[in-house]
C-alpha cells in the first residue's frame, strides 16, 4: 500500500489536499505522522473518523515525505481510489 504513495496520480499529499480529498469524499486511506503539529494531527484525524476514512499512523513527517518522491516533511498523504 505504500508502494502506491509513489504513484502521483493516485496520492494527494499535504494537509490542504488531503483534508480536501476526504470531505470530497476521494480519499480511500490516509496516512497521518505522528510527529505532526498537534493541531494538524486532530484536524485530519477526525475529518477521517467523520467520514470514515482508515487512516494509517507513520513515525515521521521526513519518512512520508520520502514515501511519497517529495523533497519535504510532509504530515498527511492520501491515496486516490
Amino acid at each position: 500500500m505504500e508502494e502506491q504513495l509513489k504513484l502521483p496520480q493516485r496520492r494527494v499529499v499535504g494537509t490542504k489536499q488531503v483534508l480536501r480529498a476526504v470531505k470530497e469524499g476521494k480519499a480511500a486511506r490516509v496516512f497521518l505522522c505522528r510527529d505532526a503539529d498537534e493541531f494538524i494531527y486532530r484536524q485530519v484525524e477526525a475529518a477521517c473518523e467523520a467520514a470514515r476514512v482508515p487512516v494509517t499512523v507513520l513515525d515521521s513527517m521526513e519518512k512520508l515525505g520520502k514515501l511519497c518522491l517529495v523533497n519535504v516533511k510532509t504530515a498527511a498523504a492520501a491515496l486516490l481510489p
